[in-house]
């Protein structure tokens, strides 16, 4: 383990894991998995009249990379379009296989910065925001029906 690559605050963030609770009959769900690492995370959502996520249910069994991007994810994910989590999953996946630039505008993102080079690690990074992206339009597909 790269010390600079796990260092306190990713350790930190993936001790702090909000919506930690799956919802009980979500309008939308998605689980992804890396195979590289076996790890997996599992997301719900609900949206409201408005068409924003109004509540969230995540499984995280994932390395501790994979629990701080779905802390990061937790902890911003209330009150996003579905469009603004395909944004952000989007420019998650560009900035990791870029390598280097600018972090997302998602908050908190430029803690992954040690993992750029680590392109083993980008799965596990991006499997939360994959998940919630595609949880969230699966929720609008049924929301619109």
């Amino acid at each position: 383990m790269s010390a600079t690559l796990y260092n306190t605050d990713i350790l930190r963030l993936a001790a702090n894991i909000p919506h930690q609770a799956r919802l009980v009959d979500p309008m939308g769900t998605a689980e992804r998995r890396s195979p590289i690492c076996g790890s997996r995370v599992t997301v719900d959502v609900d949206l409201g009249p408005d068409g924003r996520v109004a509540a969230v249910g995540m499984l995280v069994r994932a390395c501790a990379l994979g629990q701080a991007s779905s802390a990061l994810l937790g902890a911003e994910v209330i009150g996003r379009t579905p469009d603004e989590l395909a944004a952000a999953r989007d420019a998650l996946a560009a900035w990791l296989a870029a390598g280097e630039g600018e972090p997302p505008a998602w908050p908190g993102l430029a803690i992954f910065t040690p993992a750029l080079p680590h392109s083993a690690r980008h799965a596990s990074i991006r499997l939360v925001f994959e998940a919630a992206a595609e949880a969230a339009a699966m929720a609008a597909a049924k929301q619109a029906a």
